[in-house]
């Protein structure tokens, strides 16, 4: 029976990583085993960990990396001391594969002392081209792994190109589609949304036309992140449309991006946002699925919204080049840039569902293919492509 060791390390990633979880959990060849850390252990971006124990899922480690300070500087070292801190975990589980997802700082620290422990490395969602530092951690991670599932063909061909192995290349869709099929199949809401997740601002109706609004800061602009926090709550302001806004990723910049929620707080009039820390993924999947508009730069803007058929403007450079579907307009960094998308997406009403990143069943195809593969370190690299 193979160990499969799953990194968690973040309320975005989490979503994503769930279905793998439970198809690994339910696979009668493979054992889980989980790590916890960076932000999903800290309170105010979710308490991810405990929400992942409710879901029945047990945690074998738990990592405490984080420096706090939300700068480059910061960044750099909690990746230093992450690899520290991983390569401990791994000498003690002794998995025989670690499974990584994305793009973020942390995974990086997962992932590079898997490779120089020679235990074979899974990424998920790798290939994919966007904006800010994040690509250049997917990409080094790419190729730091043995075994690629990424969620688009153009990702997979961009794999391949960059001289992966076919064989160990499965275009597998992205695993949050699976929790939005659940979403299209059952879409009632099942829960009483300020009762069950608190928050703080005005508790504006959302019955009819509402957005939600996820906007983190942008690495390489992390400078700007609170004037840029501060365009989109005038906007939305302006636009007097109840609106639920989730508080920012643990990324440089995200002290500015939170002083800017904290000032309007406390200066604005507004009775029509309302801010969350986190919320359980099917729950704001089923959230995501009843909004008019998803507003801000979160890659669930173009991946999960997409599958749902909600309408998504794009803010700035955070997703440039990401491959869109026909729900997602972009908009600059400007007030008036922001207002005028969203009242378009408003008019056009949604979106057909897009089956861009996934047909519903990535979460399957993952832990089979973790049963069947052969592992080995062998690229095969193919660089004449």
């Amino acid at each position: 029976m193979r160990k499969i060791c799953v990194v968690v390390t973040a309320r975005t990633s989490y979503t994503k990583i769930k279905p793998i979880l439970k198809n690994i959990q339910l696979h009668p060849d493979l054992q889980l085993q989980l790590i916890c850390a960076g932000s999903a252990l800290i309170n105010r971006y979710g308490e991810i960990d405990t929400q992942i124990e409710a879901d029945g899922f047990l945690i074998d480690e738990r990592i405490h990396m984080i420096i706090e300070g939300e700068s480059l500087l910061t960044s750099a070292k909690t990746t230093g001391l992450g690899m520290i801190e991983f390569a401990s975990a791994y000498n003690q589980l002794k998995p025989d594969v670690v499974v990584v997802m994305a793009d973020r700082y942390e995974q990086m620290a997962a992932a590079v002392p898997a490779a120089y422990m020679n235990i074979p490395l899974v990424h998920v969602q790798g290939g994919e081209v966007t904006g800010n530092i994040d690509e250049k951690v997917r990409h080094a991670i790419t190729k730091l792994a043995d075994i690629h599932f990424p969620a688009t063909k153009q990702s997979y061909d961009w794999i391949i190109r960059m001289g992966e192995n076919p064989e160990k290349v499965v275009l597998s869709g992205c695993p949050s589609t699976d929790l939005c099929q659940d979403v299209l199949d059952d879409s009632k809401m099942g829960f009483k949304l300020y009762e069950k997740y608190g928050g703080v601002g005005a508790y504006p109706d959302i019955n009819n036309e509402f957005i939600i609004v996820m906007q983190h800061p942008v690495t390489t602009e992390y400078g700007d992140a609170r004037m840029q926090a501060q365009a989109t709550l005038e906007a939305v302001t302006e636009l007097n449309i109840p609106t639920l806004w989730f508080w920012p990723n643990i990324d440089a910049g995200s002290d500015q991006t939170s002083k800017a929620i904290r000032v309007f707080r406390e200066n604005a009039t507004s009775s029509k946002i309302h801010f969350f820390r986190n919320m359980e993924p099917d729950d704001f999947l089923r959230l995501l699925n009843k909004a008019s508009v998803i507003v801000g730069n979160s890659s669930c803007a173009i991946r999960e919204a997409s599958y749902l058929g909600t309408m998504a403007v794009n803010i700035g450079t955070r997703q440039s080049n990401r491959e869109q579907a026909d729900n997602v307009v972009n908009a600059d960094y400007g007030k008036a840039s922001i207002k005028t998308a969203v009242v378009n997406q408003l008019q056009k009403g949604s979106a057909q569902s897009s089956h861009l990143y996934g047909q519903g069943n990535a979460g399957k195809i993952i832990a089979d293919s973790l049963a069947e593969m052969p592992l080995s370190f062998h690229k095969c690299l193919n660089y004449s492509s």
